[in-house]
């Protein structure tokens, strides 16, 4: 006598004419209730693995696609975070928000991105375009809207803020240590026997650019070295900036055998400057960076940076916003400065 196979089941009768999928089709298949599947989806039913086994293998029959709007709303949620970076098409920002698109992406969130331009009725403008969208909360990269203004928004939902220093109910920051990579940076210079640093800062109304022009004259000081103010110029993060501002360093006729920028994208325009004034680097002078981004290690010559993670910043950002949605604390855990060593600096001949 053979053992009889086990009986098919039964194809679900529950379909929607236009041949799409429903959440009671794969209760239906899996032999539980809709609620059930609705709550494993959700990541919020206590049931046995063998029911979650069941759910999975019916989904994966029937091709179902779970709808997150629909989830989200039934949650009080729409499944959305809004991020107010700055300069969207600039390569920093782009490694940040590749960061957060990931680790939304794998909680079932969908980032929104807006630029804010540096300006803060565009930033203004941004965070009130994404609260009329109903997004669940805000991750704003740096900015210039005002403290206040930035708490004020976190009355109504959790706001996560990069690159600043300010703390509520609902708002959380956090900052890459800024001073201790330009004090590693300049010391760096300074180990190599330079002794005429120059410097281009950023823009000084952020706190990033503060903490590093605060950093290289922490270096100076630490050595011995006199901070000459003719070897200081700001600029504004950008290659065109970096190239503007070796030009009015050497239109000033200050000499200087080492220069450190305050990023990487401004380095990579002082290093064209320094090429059309016939100055090589390094053997004329010695060039460091900030952020190591791609390009430090396609530039020529290839750059010596400090190296914060920007991809994992945006990750960070991501992670301690999906905290505060689940009630708790973030605390964001970003790695120590490094210097990373490659052929623009040079040893001082004797």
């Amino acid at each position: 006598m053979t053992d009889k196979p086990p009986p098919a089941k039964k194809a679900p009768s529950i379909a929607r004419p236009d041949g799409v999928v429903t959440l009671e089709q794969v209760a239906e298949l899996a032999g539980v209730s809709p609620s059930t599947v609705s709550r494993i989806l959700n990541g919020t039913a206590a049931v046995s693995q063998a029911k979650k086994d069941a759910v999975q293998a019916a989904i994966q029959e029937l091709g179902f696609r779970p709808n997150p709007v629909a989830r989200g709303l039934a949650g009080g949620r729409t499944l959305s975070i809004g991020v107010v970076t700055q300069i969207i098409s600039s390569p920093f920002y782009g490694e940040a928000l590749l960061g957060i698109e990931r680790e939304l992406e794998r909680a079932g969130y969908v980032p929104l991105f807006v630029s804010g331009n540096w300006h803060e009725d565009d930033e203004r403008k941004a965070i009130e375009t994404l609260l009329s969208r109903r997004v669940d909360g805000v991750i704003v990269l740096a900015g210039r809207l005002s403290d206040g203004e930035l708490a004020k928004v976190a009355d109504s939902l959790p706001v996560v803020v990069v690159g600043r220093q300010l703390g509520g109910p609902q708002l959380y920051s956090f900052s890459f240590d800024n001073r201790a990579g330009a004090r590693a940076a300049t010391q760096h210079l300074v180990d190599l026997g330079h002794r005429r640093i120059a410097f281009i800062a950023g823009d000084l109304l952020h706190d990033d650019a503060v903490e590093r022009q605060n950093g290289y004259l922490d270096a100076l000081t630490a050595a011995g070295i006199p901070a000459d103010p003719g070897l200081i110029v700001q600029s504004d993060y950008t290659e065109a900036g970096g190239l503007l501002a070796v030009s009015r360093l050497l239109e000033r006729d200050s000499h200087f055998t080492a220069l450190f920028a305050s990023n990487d994208q401004m380095a990579i325009g002082a290093c064209l400057g320094l090429h059309r004034r016939n100055l090589r680097v390094p053997d004329d002078v010695s060039l460091v960076g900030f952020d190591d981004l791609i390009m430090a290690r396609y530039a020529m010559p290839p750059l010596t940076t400090i190296r914060q993670s920007v991809y994992e910043i945006g990750s960070e950002a991501a992670t301690a916003m999906l905290e505060m949605l689940r009630g708790g604390r973030p605390r964001a855990q970003l790695p120590e400065p490094e210097l990373v060593l490659r052929e623009s600096t040079r040893r001082m001949p004797r």
